[in-house]
């Protein structure tokens, strides 16, 4: 006969109804995690997170198709675009068909021009900048036409048409040319050169090495703003210029020169002229202002050359001559080891007629110190006007003196 109380009744209904509860939170949580797994997968697989799909089978079951090259004709697909149009875009599509190529054509004859044949002797790029009276016009380097017996341009629709010369300056490195504005469709705008700055994104559009890239586009920033470079005019080994222009990281090789320079609005901020090329040196491209090269631009459109001030004498850096010789021959005080000598005056010329000698050392324009060529070509050049008059300041025979100089035009004498 067992033992039988009310208490222990009680501990067995408690421990058979503990078990009865569990078994029914466990039925209710698997049903709602299986619900929950339903409702996300679909989710999860448009968003790529799982690799494959359930598909139904015939029996009704789910089963699993993995992404193994398998035809899935029944997968959703969507076609992703989006818009390429930017800045960048616009602001080439506005400049590109105004740069054109250029061809320089050489005779190859021996003894004469007329008896030789005639090839490419190099090519270079320009920037159509101006339509009027059914001609357009061309700028480009110097160094892009130098020798030419003929010249090519060839637009962007590949079309060539011979080109005129209008006039060349070897001391800026630019030219002008013209041709007839038949398939001429654009025409480049120009930008304001001084308004740029340091990290401004511009792009470079030329012809680097020919036809073969033509209309080629490079983008970099401005690196650099009023670089001053120095330039061998008549390759002599002597520094004759120093040249003002702006440093690019945009891509500037053979054929880009005389290209443009371009700003995020399209408009022509430089004409490319050369790229700094050493085996350690990456990156250093080189144009030319446009605010610098306009008035330039005009003058070879207008004139044929640039009506430049002139002074009409030859002239040597002090800090060139030997000390001997600026003491013996020249006569200067032993402090002043600065100037621009007088090798020769032209007879006739505005120097000849203020009364300028050989030998005498030129030391200050209009008050402003003078220390070799460079900086007195600078001053003349870019400083005063033809018409205009210039007080120098010299040493004769070690003596200061003072002239004043009435400027004339090269052409006037």
């Amino acid at each position: 006969m067992g033992y039988y109380d009310d208490h222990s009744q009680n501990r067995y209904r408690e421990r058979r109804g503990g078990r009865s509860g569990i078994f029914i939170a466990s039925l209710v949580g698997a049903i709602l995690g299986a619900l929950l797994v339903m409702i996300s997968l679909p989710a999860l697989s448009d968003r790529g997170i799982l690799p494959y799909k359930l598909e139904t089978s015939q029996n009704g079951a789910e089963t699993e198709d993995r992404d193994q090259g398998q035809d899935n004709t029944n997968m959703e697909t969507r076609q992703i675009s989006y818009d390429v149009e930017t800045d960048t875009t616009a602001a080439v599509e506005k400049a590109a068909e105004a740069v054109v190529g250029i061809t320089n054509i050489q005779s190859s004859g021996f003894w004469s021009d007329d008896t030789g044949t005639e090839q490419e002797a190099g090519t270079g790029s320009g920037v159509i900048y101006k339509k009027e009276g059914g001609k357009a016009f061309v700028v480009t380097n110097h160094h892009v036409i130098e020798g030419a017996s003929k010249l090519e341009v060839s637009l962007t629709d590949g079309t060539k048409v011979p080109a005129k010369l209008l006039g060349s300056d070897m001391w800026t490195d630019l030219a002008v040319l013209s041709i007839e504005d038949t398939h001429v469709k654009k025409v480049a705008e120009f930008g304001n050169s001084d308004s740029l700055k340091m990290g401004e994104p511009v792009m470079a559009i030329g012809n680097p090495l020919g036809p073969t890239f033509s209309g080629s586009v490079t983008q970099g920033i401005i690196s650099g703003l009023k670089r001053t470079i120095p330039v061998d005019i008549n390759q002599d080994g002597v520094i004759d210029w120093q040249s003002d222009v702006l440093q690019t990281d945009a891509a500037i090789n053979p054929g880009n020169s005389g290209g443009a320079l371009i700003n995020m609005a399209g408009q022509v901020v430089g004409i490319n002229s050369m790229k700094i090329s050493q085996e350690a040196v990456e990156g250093i491209g080189l144009s030319i202002p446009i605010n610098s090269a306009k008035p330039i631009i005009n003058d070879l459109e207008s004139y044929g050359s640039v009506k430049r001030p002139y002074l009409g004498v030859d002239l040597r850096s002090v800090d060139e001559i030997p000390a001997y010789y600026q003491e013996q021959a020249l006569k200067l005080p032993h402090d002043i080891n600065y100037g621009a000598a007088i090798r020769q005056v032209v007879p006739g010329s505005p120097a000849d007629v203020a009364g300028l000698k050989e030998l005498d050392v030129i030391v200050e324009l209009d008050g402003s110190k003078i220390n070799d060529v460079i900086e007195l070509r600078k001053h003349l050049y870019q400083e005063k006007k033809v018409g205009e008059q210039m007080k120098v300041t010299f040493y004769r025979n070690g003596d200061k003196q003072e002239a004043t100089v009435k400027l004339a035009s090269e052409d006037m004498q």
